[in-house]
């Protein structure tokens, strides 16, 4: 269940980047550079920060497979996606629930605090994605009013929760990765946001 989902964030995260290039109107190469950063860019940096080098990307070839299959799939099928902010969304949340949960385990397996596993969790789900959008002259969206990195945090403390009931390790990744897209999905129907600060 672990390797799957791992699997689904890449190229979740490969087809977020690279709807958001399109939206940008850049070229192919471009596209591919933005799905690839979007795709590996948090775990690049969370192995960085842990010391796990070459970073996992490098060591498994199949992730450049994973990114090539969302970045040709995203081309292929653009002009289905007629809602292109709707899919970006989509396949952003998958990507964020799943990254999550990859970060929280890599912390997990070489004996973290908690507290460190959930940032590093956050990091690894975030971080693509902040790439992705500097690249493309957007204001990340973990630094606007729209609940993004919290949800991660939130999922965190959910997973060490139910991590404490001895649950099997499939149910307890398919149900915190659930419970971040839920959220993720009903902060955006239901408007939920953290406050803007400011001063005139």
């Amino acid at each position: 269940m672990f390797h799957l989902l791992d699997i689904i964030g890449t190229m979740a995260f490969a087809m977020s980047g690279a709807l958001t290039a399109m939206h940008k109107k850049l070229d192919p190469f471009g596209i591919f550079i933005i799905a690839f950063v979007t795709a590996v860019g948090g775990g690049t940096l969370r192995d960085v920060m842990i010391g796990r080098t070459p970073v996992g990307w490098m060591l498994d070839v199949n992730y450049v497979y994973f990114i090539v299959i969302g970045y040709v799939f995203a081309i292929i099928f653009r002009k289905k996606f007629d809602r292109l902010k709707t899919s970006l969304f989509f396949f952003d949340t998958i990507g964020l629930g799943v990254f999550t949960l990859i970060g929280l385990e890599k912390g997990i397996n070489i004996g973290l605090h908690p507290v460190i596993c959930i940032a590093l969790g956050t990091m690894t789900a975030c971080f693509g994605g902040v790439i992705r959008d500097i690249l493309c002259t957007e204001i990340p969206v973990i630094f606007r009013r729209e609940i993004y990195a919290t949800i991660c945090i939130l999922g965190g403390i959910v997973f060490f929760l139910l991590r404490k009931l001895n649950l099997d390790s499939d149910i307890l990744y398919l149900t915190t990765s659930l419970f971040i897209i839920s959220v993720r999905l009903m902060a955006v129907k239901f408007k939920w946001h953290l406050p803007t600060l400011g001063y005139k």
